[in-house]
């Protein structure tokens, strides 16, 4: 699998000052990006617990979110399956809606994120809405979930370059 750093190029680029950045309300909008970013890449790359499904998930429901192949299962659970698989497949991704987050994490899951990240839980929901389509879609090259060990050890490499 290709570097993380190399994968999400174009979306920083974007997020930072090109047409993404503008077409989200510039430096602001960029900054939360930013913030929530590497959160988020964290918690997509969280290897799948023991008793989860083929996708990760876990098989109760309960803790923290169990990965990349979590948060797919937690989107078909939810109604929400053919964005998730418009993100994984090649071509346009279809936008979440913003209530989508309320019903994919629990409030304590968005607030710890938010925390993470030095955010309100509302900018963090909205941000994370946004983000969603675009970081999955980066994270699955030519449609393919990547196995966790991969994701996760790309993933670290990425944000120990980012600190």
């Amino acid at each position: 699998m290709r570097m993380l750093s190399e994968m999400l190029g174009g979306f920083v680029n974007g997020a930072l000052g090109g047409r993404g950045a503008a077409q989200a309300g510039g430096g602001a909008r960029s900054t939360l990006w930013m913030a929530l970013l590497p959160v988020l890449l964290t918690m997509l790359s969280r290897q799948a617990r023991q008793g989860g499904d083929a996708y990760g998930a876990e098989a109760a429901g309960e803790g923290g979110l169990g990965g990349l192949g979590d948060l797919l299962a937690r989107l078909t659970q939810k109604g929400y399956g053919q964005q998730a698989a418009s993100w994984v497949a090649s071509g346009e991704n279809e936008p979440l809606p913003h209530r989508a987050i309320d019903e994919i994490f629990s409030a304590n899951e968005l607030q710890q994120v938010a925390d993470q990240a030095g955010i309100g839980a509302d900018e963090a929901r909205t941000v994370i809405a946004q983000l969603l389509p675009d970081v999955v879609d980066h994270l699955t090259p030519q449609g393919v979930v990547p196995e966790d060990h991969a994701l996760t050890d790309s993933v670290d490499a990425y944000l120990r370059r980012l600190a």
